[in-house]
């Protein structure tokens, strides 16, 4: 008997060909396999049960990067062909095939480094069907090596038979090489680029390292000096830095490391994971400067592993660029006032990819390792779709049939270089993805580039729909893609800021919503934004627009601001969630001023004593929060610690949640809640919700393969237009 096999999924670049060819051999099994387009090809003939057999085991035995999504089976007439052979790849057809993410260093290929009789010993590019890089070398499908950036490396005799051989690890991994054929490290002049880079971070220089997405800058973090130069170069006054280990025990060293955190930090996706920091951690002040918290990864390529073997200790590892600006990835030239050296390489990169980031198994940046692995839709696209996102914490979306393309980060549009970067990266996919777009969504703020963007894409393309988003519907709706669902649900929407239809900035509500519509049920009670952007650098004009005169002012323009407020002058009204959490940081003192996005908020968190378990009362009237009873109930409360004030802020957030949570089923009926936006990456603020919800007879639904934050924003604008 004959069987046609069609195979969908992330199937090239994995070792899913000389899988399925030592599959069929095993089984005595005639026929061939192929890469095209659309994915992988089968055909297989032989015994009833041996193809039986071969069909059974086909997904259930994938390689460990594969990622299969459907297998399509099909009788065809036995084609009385003997042997199996893999077939030439195909270039021609519509294309529907996946891109898998770029992977750590696999353990054969770490064994096969630190080798001292293999050929490949300390060779910083080591990689095979297993691991290494992908998405960021490839230049278009399907996945061979003349279509990515390897293909200015021919290879050597030895390199071309294990990548010729179905029975090698190395069979078709597109990166294969060796020192005699790949790339090179250099570092200026230097006869030992890896020796002279240990040599000068030992010193307390700042080097530029080029990784799988980009450049990074490294200093020695236990160096006295080094983080606190690398931080007044780079213009990052507080922001923490990340921190890489040698390996799971040297995180252990620095941060309480618990088991969903281990499995993130040891996953093939290598992010970088933020965990409690012991008090006694071996790093600089400078590193992480009044955080409790630490982002930590392991290294993925082979030259950190060896960059962080031979130096003995960890290294501060940051994206490479100034503040505000995208990832250097071509050159080092944007470094060049920030580095004092470079360890470079000439493999090029084709697509820039920042770190992810993960805390409590959630990711709030997804970008290398996870991208541009699709997110699958719970209805399917009637037409491709472009989501052009939001402003802050960038990504876009290219959806097609079933499948959503989330990019990796892009970035805040603020700027040409990170704007350029957009663009660049919307071209890329909708390329590799053979994605013309016939719907293009985009938030309602006029003013976002992205919006902008939209538009004049829109208006250079013919019959091409321009879909306009509400910023908190797409919160919610990016929270039902992530879990397959269509609503509709109770949606609390908490973030910083976000354009409401009625010409005030949301960011504390409270809607029913679905794939197909929404409808604003309740919110925080409004109150101004004195100064507008102003108020969100300096939390202390949030405390003054909520209290006013009930307390005296700190500040000399503490009356002037709340007259501002009061006549309206360049005030918006907001129900931002994000800005009663600035003023409560402004009133216990955390922060007056923040020097990153969200800073008040986050050192808010940090500051709660987590054991605490009572909540300060706050009115939920008609679904309508007034969280100016949370700030009264801190100045009340000025005799006990700080520490317990912060949780019983937090806790009194939750109660209020659910409070309005009830109202809302009360009138509505449902009992799925979606909680999403920025707000809850604050991890002691979701836990708290999610439980009196749960303990209340309510289904919640969180993010988990796209962040919560505006990160996801894309994700939700493509679900909302793949439905109208």
């Amino acid at each position: 008997m004959r069987r046609d096999v069609r195979v969908d999924g992330v199937v090239q670049g994995v070792g899913f060909r000389p899988y399925v060819h030592a599959l069929a051999t095993r089984l005595r099994l005639a026929g061939r396999v192929g890469n095209d387009v659309a994915g992988v090809f089968v055909e297989v003939e032989g015994a009833p049960e041996d193809v039986g057999e071969f069909l059974a085991s086909l997904a259930r035995d994938a390689p460990p990067l594969a990622h299969i999504e459907h297998v399509h089976v099909h009788e065809a007439p036995p084609a009385g062909v003997e042997g199996f052979e893999i077939a030439l790849s195909d270039a021609q057809g519509a294309r529907n095939t996946l891109v898998s993410a770029d992977s750590a260093t696999c353990e054969d290929c770490l064994r096969e480094l630190f080798d001292p009789a293999d050929r490949r010993h300390r060779y910083p590019f080591v990689n095979c069907t297993n691991c290494g890089p992908r998405f960021t070398i490839v230049r278009d499908v399907p996945y061979d090596r003349p279509l990515t950036t390897m293909a200015g490396f021919p290879m050597c005799g030895p390199c071309r038979a294990e990548y010729e051989d179905p029975r090698d690890r190395r069979f078709h991994a597109q990166p294969t090489c060796c020192p005699d054929c790949g790339p090179t490290l250099s570092l200026g002049a230097a006869m030992d680029p890896l020796a002279e880079a240990v040599h000068r971070l030992r010193r307390g220089e700042v080097l530029a390292v080029k990784g799988l997405g980009g450049y990074h800058l490294a200093v020695a973090a236990s160096h006295p000096t080094a983080a606190a130069t690398l931080r007044a170069r780079k213009h990052r006054e507080d922001k923490p830095f990340a921190v890489m280990c040698a390996d799971a025990e040297q995180a252990r060293g620095l941060c309480s490391v618990d088991e969903q955190s281990l499995r993130d930090l040891t996953s093939r996706r290598r992010p970088i994971v933020l965990m409690p920091r012991l008090g006694d951690a071996p790093i600089a002040e400078a590193v992480a400067p009044g955080n409790r918290y630490l982002g930590v990864l392991l290294p993925y390529t082979p030259l950190h592993h060896l960059l962080l073997r031979d130096l003995g200790e960890p290294i501060v590892l940051t994206s490479g660029n100034r503040s505000e600006e995208p990832i250097a990835y071509r050159d080092a030239e944007p470094l060049a006032d920030i580095a004092d050296a470079v360890l470079d390489h000439n493999r090029p990169i084709h697509s820039r990819a920042d770190d992810s980031v993960v805390r409590a198994g959630t990711l709030l940046r997804r970008s290398r390792g996870y991208a541009p692995e699709p997110v699958t839709l719970a209805r399917p696209c009637r037409r491709p779709v472009l989501a052009c996102g939001a402003e802050l914490k960038n990504t876009f979306c290219l959806a097609k049939d079933d499948h959503a393309f989330v990019s990796h980060h892009i970035g805040d549009l603020e700027n040409l270089q990170t704007y350029r970067s957009f663009t660049e990266g919307i071209e890329h996919f909708s390329r590799l993805f053979d994605v013309t777009p016939r719907v293009v969504a985009h938030d309602l703020h006029p003013e976002y580039l992205s919006t902008k963007y939209a538009h004049g894409l829109a208006g250079s393309l013919d019959g091409v729909e321009l879909v306009g988003v509400q910023h908190h519907h797409a919160h919610i709706a990016s929270c039902l893609a992530d879990n397959r669902e269509a609503g509709p649900v109770i949606g609390v929407a908490f973030d910083g800021t976000g354009y409401g239809p009625d010409g005030t900035i949301w960011g504390g509500e409270f809607l029913i919503a679905s794939l197909t519509g929404f409808e604003r049920i309740g919110h925080l009670a409004p109150v101004p934004m004195p100064g507008g952007a102003a108020a969100i650098r300096q939390p202390w004009r949030m405390a003054a627009a909520y209290l006013g005169n009930s307390v005296p002012g700190w500040r000399p323009e503490w009356d002037a601001v709340i007259t501002m407020a009061r006549n309206g002058v360049n005030s918006p009204l907001t129900s931002s969630a994000g800005r009663l959490f600035d003023a409560a940081a402004a009133l216990l003192a955390v922060r007056d001023e923040i020097n990153y996005e969200g800073q008040a908020a986050v050192e808010l968190e940090q500051l709660a004593d987590p054991t605490v378990q009572d909540a300060y009362p706050v009115r939920v009237d008609d679904l309508i929060v007034q969280g100016v009873d949370l700030l009264h109930a801190i100045l009340s409360d000025r005799g006990a610690p700080r520490s317990v004030i912060a949780a019983r802020f937090h806790n009194g957030i939750a109660a209020a949640i659910l409070a309005a949570c009830v109202q809302a089923r009360d009138r509505s009926r449902l009992t799925t809640v979606a909680l999403s936006g920025g707000v809850f990456q604050n991890v002691l603020l979701l836990t708290r919700t999610v439980k009196l919800l749960a303990d209340n007879g309510f289904r919640v639904l969180t993010h988990r393969r796209v962040p919560t934050n505006d990160g996801g924003i894309s994700l939700g604008q493509a679900a909302i237009s793949a439905c109208r």
